[in-house]
């Protein structure tokens, strides 16, 4: 196959499953602008740190932090306590982003949750290569919400529109994505025990603190059960 071709193919591929991810990443990122302009930062700004940053709710809080007093040290505790999750994220992509050259370096900078279902969870067909596949699912993700900031912050002072809600759309997508991931499950024990003890979690730290906690102990316990379940499956 040309290389051309298997380009052309694989980028295919990864559009329709991405196209939810946009209806969220656009207007998502357009809020985003609309907040740049408004907190009185022209439109370089908003490119630069959507591009650069790429960290969702990270790049709101920089906000704040570009509009008080320097302190790299909250900046650093902040950014760490908001994107550990990226961190459990990696562990279990090390095989998939490894070894793959230069595209290894843009696909761990442009892991975002959304990238990161698609990339996991997706059976990739065998006639599409999977290095382009997840290179062009990071890369769209990320296009759409570059262009959505920049269009807020061109024209934050032209829109003004209630977005109120619009977040739901990435609940939605990850409740869709988990429940493809349970009809593909021959057994649902590592599914039902990351809910329980996310649920277990949520009560004991609170909404705002539970993330890390059950994205601990959900990787304690299934590196613990995982061993077992492997033994059983060569067993049947």
């Amino acid at each position: 196959m040309k290389n051309k071709e298997k380009i052309t193919k694989a980028f295919s591929a990864a559009l329709p499953y991405t196209i939810p991810i946009f209806a969220g990443f656009w207007f998502l990122g357009l809020t985003y602008g609309i907040y740049m302009n408004a907190s009185g930062f022209n439109v370089w700004y908003s490119l630069l740190m959507s591009t650069l940053i790429f960290a969702g709710s990270m790049e709101f809080v920089t906000v704040g932090f570009l509009l008080s007093s320097f302190d790299p040290l909250q900046a650093f505790l902040m950014t760490l306590m908001i994107n550990a999750r990226h961190l459990f994220y990696g562990i279990s992509m090390l095989n998939k982003y490894g070894g793959k050259g230069w595209k290894s370096f843009y696909l761990i900078f442009g892991m975002c949750d959304e990238s990161f279902s698609i990339n996991y969870s997706v059976d990739i067909p065998k006639n599409i290569d999977e290095d382009w596949f997840m290179l062009f699912v990071t890369l769209l993700n990320q296009i759409y919400w570059v262009s959505g900031a920049v269009m807020g912050a061109l024209f934050g002072s032209l829109i003004a529109f209630n977005t109120e809600g619009i977040e739901f759309v990435m609940t939605a997508m990850f409740t869709v994505i988990f429940m493809e991931q349970w009809m593909k499950e021959k057994r649902h024990v590592f599914s039902l025990l990351g809910l329980l003890l996310s649920i277990i979690c949520r009560i004991v730290f609170g909404a705002g603190a539970f993330m890390i906690p059950a994205m601990i102990t959900i990787l304690i316990s299934l590196g613990m059960m995982k061993p077992k379940f492997d033994k059983a499956e060569v067993g049947e």
